[in-house]
This record gives structure tokens, C-alpha cells and sequence, in this order.
């Protein structure tokens, strides 16, 4: 992957302070070198500049960016951050059409394919990227997002000049605009949190391309439109029509993301998602007498503090051998001790710009960042949950009847530490409720749904927007933080749009958690393997990790220069303190409960005080 960044203004001359905006956009690149460490590039024009950072995966010799390429006697520009999967079936039609390509790089794709069709070219991209594309001639910025949200585009309107990035970071290099929060943005923080609402920046002014949007900026217009949304439409196929579907689209997927110049890896959980994704690969590989590298993931003594509860009832770590086995990889077994993993809380913020998911981010970060030393590619079984109906909301009866976020239902683990003035300043109730309500409004429903099927469609819905961009965002700042590329191939776009409209029941047939996808994958696992129960990515349980972070918090809260004291209650903390941890209560998801709510917590103090964050209430 890369990143990506730049300004632009219709009517700003900027090659009168040539060096003074190249200037900006070096220190754009340099924010985000960390996404592109192998080459760096920019454009500037008299109305536009351009920064890349490149991760070179693909044509690892002729592409470079910002990609230049004339039509006539006009010229177009492309700043691009993504893989696309479609690469080869495009490439043919644009030759077929006359277009003359000099590398084999997807960037080129891209760009040819919005000289010769315009801006909706995009629609026939299946694959994850961010990217903008400039028309020199009729002086015109565009700026694209994929289907499924997997990249990032962050972007802001300041002083009629549109400054955006791959990282939130990146706008801040832009002189003048600076980091503020207003009560809004506390609300992202504290009340949803660290999910986030889709298309909002939480920092004031600034707002993320939604998944399937495209925003254009010229002389006469600012405007922004999505080309994709999910259609619901009757499902007509058999069940056995289904899972032959179903199996074709997640075999096809992967196989599809395994394309790349340099070697590639899987993440090892021991779990279905991962597992599918491992087996198919190191089948692939092996045809070509190549052996998979296969990385799993654990903590310090895990297995003397492990507590099995209804979220996590079992360690993966057994599991994960036993594929090492079936499959014959390369595996490599990485741990973290607690210093570590709350060291790297740090870390987490800085790669997110924001709060994170606590330790299970920084976690991931670290291990990623010891994949890198091995890999440059990883294909991971992200997303499987909230497309097949995984997670133990789509199949609870008080999620269908509470009519708020599923992962979050009760806001009482948010409160009990704010002090009493902020929380009344917060509003909380109201936030998450009007938050709640306008993503449902948007669900796609059709006429014949039964009550329960559009509760479902609800449930899968926001599950889409809201909770898999969260673990989306995770996935990809914990793994680009170290320039390692992360690749999620159930959210092919396929695969989301045919699973969408997969009745339920036929998702979880006879009420089995992800039956469709256990039998579109029956025979690539150990049957132990096929039908474990789901357990989600590992936390510690180690009492020390709790006691490191509340002594950390405490030294916070005892400095009274430290941002996070303005909405802290020091008596309600103390008695928290001194409460034992229920681990199996997590406030947000499955993972996080009492440790992480001191990790959350260090990490919002973090945050505010390494941006210098202007608080305005």
C-alpha cells in the first residue's frame, strides 16, 4: 500500500511560491512515510499539489507516483493508495479500446480508465484503494474511496483550499490548519468510541470519503456523491446453489489477492476466517512449489492467565498448530509481554490518529511490525463475521429488541468515570441515539421482509457501516504503521454484495453461527477446525497488564497539566480501582472491558496531549 496526500485550490496560484509549497507537500510524505517507505513523489502545479508515499508491491521498478500521463493535448495526474483484483480484465478492455499502457502497475489502470470513460470508471473496480485523480485542463481534483472502506481518505475544506490525506496527520502539515476537538468530537470519543460515525474525522472540520464516495472540487462546484451502495434484491438461488456460490466467490478472492511482486504471508489465528484464507493460499503456493509463511500471535505466560468466557472460550493457539500441521507452512509463533503491549498503547495512537481499540490495537501493531522483519504482504481473515453474521448479536434476541448498537449496548461502563458536569455537557443518550438511528434509516430494505428479517438486515447493516470499518481501520493503521500491507479478501466486493442478500437462514442454517461458510469451505480444514466455535482475536488476562496500566493512569491523573483531568472523577476512578475486573463484560465488542477501559483511557489523555488538541466546549 501507500499513502497518499495534497491540496488544491481553483483559484490559488501556487507556482508563485513554488518552493514554499513543495515545501508542504514533502512534509505531507514525510507524515506518512511510514505507508510508503520504499519511494516518495510529488507534483505541483498552479493549482494543485500531490505527495505519495509508496509501498512497492507491484511493478516494482516503473511504478512510481504521482503517475503523469497526456491524452491529446491534455494531461491527467493520479495519486493512488490499494491493490486492485481486477487488474488483468480491465487492462484488456482499456487496450481493446485503444489505451497504450508503459507499465503493468494497477495505478496506470486506474488513470487510463478515467481518460477513457470520465469519473465513472470507478464502478468496474473491484479491489481496496483511495485515490485522486486531477484533469490539468479543466482544472478539476477528484477523489475516490472503495467500495468496502478497507483504505482511508481523510480530507477538509480550509479556507476554500481542500487539503487530504491517507492519515489524519497528514492534513495538520498544511500551515494554519490545526488540531481542534469540539463537543461533537468528545462525543465520537467517549460516547461511540473508538468506533466512529462513518464520513466524520472526529477532529473539527475534518471528514473521512465514505466507502463508494467520490468527492470532485473545481472552479464552479465542491461536491461529493456515492457511485456504490448496497441493493437488496430476492436471493433466487437454491441453498445448494448457494454455497457453491459462496465458494467460489471466497476462493476466487483470495486467490485474486495473492497477486504480488514480492512474497506474501497469512495471519494464523486458528480460527475458521483465518484458517480459509491459510489453507487456500499455501494450496496455491504449493502448486508452485512454494512454501507459506504463516504467523500467529500470543501473549506472555497466555496460557496461565487465559479465562475462557462466553466471547472467548477457548485459546487459538492450539488450533492454529494443528493447521501448521494439516498444511505443511513456515510458522512463526510472535508474543508480547505486558510492558510492551502498554508501551505500544502509544504507538496505536499515533497510527490511528485517535484513540484506539486499547491493547487489542497495539497488539496487532507490534505484531504486524514483526511480520514486517519477515513479509511485506499479509492476507488476513478479517471481515468474515460481520458479512456471514458471526458475532453473537446477530443471533441474541435482546440485540433485535434493544435498537442500538449491538457491540455497545449499555453506556453505564462510558459513564462510570466521567465527572458529572461533563457527562451533562455530553448528552450522551441523545448522541448515540441520533447516531443510531440515522444509519438505520439508511438500511435498504425490501417490501416483502418479514418483521425479523429487516431487524436482521438492520443489524447487518450497521454491522457494515459501523463495527467492520472499525476493525477495518485497525487492520490497516496497525499494519501500515510498520509499511506492511494487510489484504482482507471477505470483503471482496463480490462477496459483500451476493452475502447481503443471502436470507439469514440460510447464513446460519438449523441456527449453526456461519453455516453457509463452514459448507462452502467443507473439505479445505480438519472438521475440529471447520466447526470450532467462534473465538475472536486474543486479549491478555494477565492481572500484571491491568496493574501497569492503572499505575500509568494514576501517575496521569496525580499531574494536573494532563488534559484527560478535565473529565475524569478521581473518586470514581479510585473506586473502579480498587472494583476486580469482570473480564468477560466488554463495554465495546467482545474484547474490551475493565483493563481496557484504563488502556482507552490513557490512550484519549495520549492523544490530546501529543496532537495539542484545542479543546472547544
Amino acid at each position: 500500500m501507500c499513502g497518499i496526500a495534497g491540496f488544491y485550490h481553483p483559484r490559488q496560484y501556487y507556482l508563485e511560491k513554488e518552493s514554499y509549497y513543495k515545501t508542504i507537500l514533502n512534509n505531507m510524505t514525510k507524515r506518512l512515510n511510514h505507508r510508503g517507505p520504499d519511494e516518495q513523489g510529488i507534483y505541483l502545479n498552479e493549482h494543485i499539489g500531490l505527495a505519495h508515499a509508496r509501498l512497492s508491491i507491484i511493478d516494482l521498478v516503473s511504478g512510481g507516483q504521482p503517475m503523469l500521463r497526456s491524452f491529446g493535448d491534455r494531461m491527467y495526474v493520479i495519486v493512488y493508495n490499494g491493490e486492485l483484483y481486477n487488474t488483468e480484465e480491465l487492462k484488456k478492455e482499456l487496450q481493446q479500446q485503444g489505451m497504450c499502457f508503459q507499465t503493468t502497475c494497477d495505478t496506470e489502470v486506474i488513470l487510463l480508465g478515467f481518460i477513457a470513460h470520465g469519473p465513472d470508471f470507478v464502478k468496474k473496480l473491484n479491489g481496496i484503494f483511495a485515490y485522486a485523480i486531477i484533469d490539468v485542463a479543466e482544472n478539476s481534483l477528484y477523489l475516490f474511496r472503495d467500495q468496502a472502506g478497507v483504505k482511508p481518505l481523510f480530507y477538509t475544506l480550509y479556507e476554500d483550499t481542500l487539503i487530504f490525506s491517507s492519515e489524519i496527520k497528514g492534513l495538520f502539515e498544511y500551515p494554519g490548519f490545526t488540531p481542534k476537538v469540539t463537543i461533537e468530537g468528545l462525543n465520537e470519543i467517549f460516547s461511540i468510541g473508538p468506533a466512529k460515525t462513518p464520513g466524520c474525522g472526529v477532529f473539527d472540520k475534518v471528514k473521512e470519503v465514505l466507502p463508494g464516495e467520490m468527492v470532485y472540487y473545481n472552479p464552479s462546484a465542491f461536491g461529493k456523491e456515492l457511485y456504490w451502495k448496497l441493493v437488496s434484491k430476492p436471493h433466487e438461488d437454491s441453498y445448494e446453489e448457494t454455497v457453491e456460490k459462496t465458494g467460489f466467490l471466497i476462493t476466487d478472492a483470495i486467490r485474486r489477492q495473492m497477486v504480488s511482486d514480492v512474497p506474501i504471508c497469512t495471519f494464523l489465528s486458528g480460527g475458521i476466517d483465518s484458517s480459509i484464507v491459510t489453507a487456500v493460499c499455501a494450496m496455491e503456493l504449493k502448486k508452485k512449489n512454494k512454501q507459506l509463511d504463516t504467523f500467529s500471535f500470543d501473549f506472555v505466560n497466555n496460557e496461565e492467565f487465559f479465562k475462557a468466557n462466553k466471547f472467548q472460550p477457548s485459546r487459538d493457539l492450539p488450533y492454529a498448530l494443528k493447521m501448521v500441521e494439516h498444511l505443511n507452512t513456515n510458522h512463526h509463533l510472535l508474543e508480547c509481554d505486558n510492558v510492551m503491549l502498554a508501551n505500544r498503547l502509544h504507538d496505536s495512537v499515533l497510527a490511528r490518529d485517535l484513540p484506539a481499540m486499547a491493547d487489542i490495537d497495539s497488539s496487532i501493531l507490534h505484531f504486524c511490525s514483526l511480520v514486517k522483519q519477515y513479509d511485506k504482504v499479509a492476507l488476513t481473515g478479517e471481515c468474515a463475521d460481520e458479512i456471514f453474521g458471526g458475532y453473537p448479536w446477530f443471533h441474541s434476541e435482546e440485540a433485535k429488541k434493544s435498537h442500538t448498537f449491538p457491540w455497545s449496548s449499555d453506556l453505564s461502563a462510558r459513564k462510570q468515570l466521567l465527572n458529572d458536569e461533563f457527562l451533562q455537557t455530553l448528552r450522551m443518550e441523545d448522541y448515540v441515539k441520533n447516531t443510531y438511528e440515522a444509519t438505520v434509516s439508511e438500511t435498504p430494505y425490501l417490501s416483502e421482509d418479514s418483521k425479523d428479517e429487516r431487524r436482521l438486515r438492520e443489524i447487518s447493516y450497521l454491522n457494515l457501516k459501523w463495527f467492520m470499518q472499525t476493525l477495518l481501520d485497525r487492520m490497516d493503521r496497525t499494519s501500515m504503521y510498520s509499511g506492511l500491507e494487510a489484504r482482507v479478501p471477505f470483503a471482496d466486493l463480490r462477496i459483500i454484495e451476493y452475502l447481503w442478500n443471502v436470507p439469514f437462514s440460510m447464513k446460519a442454517p438449523d441456527g449453526i453461527v456461519k453455516g453457509l461458510l463452514r459448507m462452502s469451505c467443507n473439505g479445505l480444514l480438519p472438521d475440529d477446525i471447520l466447526w470450532r466455535k467462534k473465538s475472536p482475536y486474543p486479549k491478555t488476562y494477565d492481572p500484571g497488564y491491568e496493574s501497569l496500566v492503572a499505575a500509568r493512569l494514576l501517575d496521569v491523573m496525580n499531574d494536573g497539566s494532563s488534559p484527560l483531568v478535565q473529565f475524569i472523577d478521581k473518586k470514581k476512578l479510585d473506586s473502579f480501582l480498587h472494583t476486580p475486573s469482570d473480564y468477560g463484560k466488554p463495554w465495546y465488542g467482545q474484547l474490551m472491558a475493565g483493563p481496557q477501559t484504563l488502556a482507552y483511557l490513557l490512550m484519549i489523555n495520549d492523544w490530546l496531549e501529543t496532537y495539542h488538541i484545542e479543546v472547544v466546549m
